[in-house]
């Protein structure tokens, strides 16, 4: 299902909206920005309604009324729309002249979701991405390989992570870079452990540090095929740093724990626990979560994270598992400005973290609810493990 919007829509982004998606601090008390950001739901809400016919019928049917959002408690109470939803339905708040960048969700197979960004949302979404990890301490003007754990890029490819990850790499420059998983033609990928181990036993032998990033997943099996090898362990050149992007889920029985795989990276890799770098993202949400040095998943200045009930959907007090939910209004081409993901999580205080860092909620992702044929990125490449 394509919802057109209307063909009046012009250019205007409220001001509220332009103002909160360029607040430069990657990691704000959330009180300092509370006015904004309630002003900026309210207007960006206002924006959804005026220009999708979709969500101008899903907030009539849930009794969402604009000139009510005048708090925090109000934002908050704002009905969810599923990530899912986006798998089954192409909905926009923009024509498709206005389209940008245009992203899929999934891999090779299962439902994708279809996510169209405009110039403004696409533009303030990858700002977010430099401020996060710049404060994380990842840019560097020295040259690093690339060992890239997703799919190889090819013309009219979609899928966001490969968009992610290419993105990764203007944080250092290119040196080498190496694909693991491989495009074979035809749109067709096959996963190369073979070639990525001995890629990381001849960039162990140089200088350039090696950046090593994409689905943990596939790390992992890269370090079980050099034990399998019976290889000695390597030391990966000073510098060399690993970004993780995107999960498990199609091989959740085959995941090792956290501590289990950074213990592996670092005897195998010779990459301390600091430079492990988590991340947390979704082409239906485009604000970045990075962790921290403590390995925490915080929340930036441009969104908030809630954990919702199970069967309500309300929002669960700190500590409570449910679904993971996050509230911004940086997107102005689709109503995704209040989504429900799949994920379960919980969510922790900002004083809860040592790290010192970040004044902010984090949040620990759990594992996925359930089990369905609809599959993420994650997924769909991990069947090509089988």
């Amino acid at each position: 299902m394509i919802n057109e919007p209307d063909g009046r829509v012009g250019e205007d982004i409220p001001e509220s909206v332009r103002r909160f998606c360029s607040i430069p601090e990657a990691y704000a008390r959330d009180e300092m920005y509370e006015d904004l950001f309630v002003a900026a739901m309210r207007e960006v809400t206002a924006l959804h309604m005026e220009r999708s016919p979709w969500y101008r019928c899903f907030a009539e049917q849930n009794g969402i009324v604009v000139d009510h959002l005048r708090s925090m408690a109000d934002v908050m109470a704002l009905p969810p729309v599923h990530a899912n939803f986006f798998k089954f339905h192409e909905i926009r708040s923009i024509p498709l002249s206005r389209v940008a960048v245009h992203l899929t969700s999934s891999g090779t197979t299962g439902q994708k979701s279809q996510m169209f960004f405009d110039a403004f949302t696409i533009g303030h979404a990858r700002e977010m991405v430099d401020r996060a990890l710049r404060t994380r301490g990842i840019f560097s003007e020295a040259a690093a390989h690339y060992l890239v754990n997703a799919y190889e890029p090819f013309e009219g490819i979609k899928v966001g992570t490969s968009n992610t990850n290419q993105y990764l790499m203007r944080y250092a420059p290119v040196a080498e870079q190496f694909w693991t998983l491989r495009h074979i033609g035809g749109g067709r990928h096959e996963f190369d452990s073979f070639g990525a181990v001995a890629r990381l036993k001849t960039w162990a032998a140089g200088d350039t540090p090696v950046r090593i990033i994409g689905f943990p997943a596939f790390l992992h099996f890269i370090l079980e095929r050099m034990r399998a090898l019976g290889m000695d362990d390597l030391r990966l050149p000073e510098g060399s740093l690993v970004i993780f992007g995107g999960g498990w889920k199609g091989h959740a029985d085959k995941a090792v724990s956290k501590d289990t795989l950074f213990a592996d990276i670092e005897r195998q890799l010779g990459i301390p626990s600091e430079h492990i770098v988590e991340t947390y993202g979704a082409v239906e949400h485009s604000v970045p979560y990075v962790g921290c040095k403590r390995h925490r998943l915080h929340q930036p200045t441009w969104s908030r994270v809630l954990v919702r009930d199970l069967k309500t959907l309300k929002p669960v007090p700190d500590g409570t598992p449910g679904f993971l939910s996050f509230v911004s209004p940086y997107i102005t081409s689709a109503p995704a400005h209040n989504v429900v993901m799949g994920d379960l999580a919980v969510r922790h205080a900002a004083d809860n973290c040592p790290c010192g860092d970040h004044p902010t909620p984090w949040f620990e992702v759990l594992g996925r609810a359930g089990i369905s044929a609809n599959k993420s990125c994650a997924a769909a490449a991990a069947e090509l493990l089988k």
